[in-house]
């Protein structure tokens, strides 16, 4: 792969002139007949919450899996710290940094919450497991989350509560080096007090410097914790921004018909670069 001096064109302004983590151009995605994507373009920053919003069968769900290399996109391309890549697989999506936890969390409840965080990737030494080594790890990384509301990193994940569940998902991804996290329905069936604890979690990723994409029906926590707002409506990217340029109504009207009054969406100008 040869790397990418330039941004393609159509590239899309952050504001602050950076180049982004990972971009989407172009990116189209057909199931047979069904085409799920369209052309899609995506920027995702560093040190940046991005909130990714459509309505159901928008096409959230497909984007966020090809991103993670479940799916493999039929057009486009995928660059990744400005190179192009080709994310096959989500061991390749690994290797990159970029982790996902969706909605289902996928963790083993018969297992605690060490070794949930290391399934699949168990530490060894002489031939053993180095139960002490993934502990340490384990810990430090639940420390410097603040996630502290678990009683003991020994304790089963069946009887952890839904924050805390989330939590320890998200830890897990964020333990091995990861730049980019894809957080599917995040505060899906949490309570208020549980949601709170996530959402500080997100600013927690992004104060860290991580690229964060958020996909989630529940615009207040969007704007709780979004620094960009991106909008698919039918399989097509029909706006993204600063989320400042966007209220809820507007995303709203984005969601349901792909434009908000009527108008095409125009970045303002800190968006544009500028003033």
């Amino acid at each position: 792969m040869t790397e990418v001096n330039e941004p393609p064109r159509g590239a899309i302004p952050n504001g602050d002139g950076a180049e982004p983590l990972l971009k989407l151009r172009g990116i189209d995605k057909h199931f047979g007949p069904v085409q799920a994507l369209y052309g899609v373009d995506l920027d995702l920053p560093a040190g940046q919450v991005t909130g990714l919003c459509g309505d159901n069968g928008a096409g959230k769900s497909v984007l966020t899996r090809t991103i993670a290399g479940v799916h493999q996109p039929d057009h486009g391309q995928i660059y990744f710290e400005g190179r192009p890549v080709h994310i096959r697989s989500a061991r390749d999506a690994s290797s990159l940094g970029i982790e996902t936890v969706y909605q289902d969390l996928a963790l083993a409840d018969n297992l605690d919450i060490v070794q949930n965080m290391f399934l699949g990737r168990e530490r060894l030494s002489h031939g053993l497991l180095d139960e002490d080594s993934m502990e340490k790890t384990a810990a430090e990384t639940l420390s410097t989350l603040r996630v502290t509301t678990v009683r003991s990193i020994r304790q089963p994940v069946a009887s952890l509560s839904g924050g805390q569940r989330q939590s320890v998902a998200v830890a897990k991804a964020v333990m091995w080096n990861s730049k980019l996290v894809l957080l599917d329905e995040p505060t899906a069936a949490l309570g208020v007090v549980q949601t709170r604890s996530v959402l500080d979690l997100i600013k927690r990723l992004r104060d860290r410097g991580l690229a964060v994409m958020v996909v989630s029906h529940n615009l207040n926590d969007v704007f709780e914790v979004a620094d960009r707002i991106a909008v698919l409506y039918l399989g097509r990217m029909v706006v993204q921004g600063p989320a400042a340029d966007f209220d809820r109504q507007s995303v709203v009207e984005y969601m349901t018909t792909g434009t908000a009054s009527g108008r095409p969406y125009e970045p303002s100008a800190s968006a544009s670069g500028e003033g």
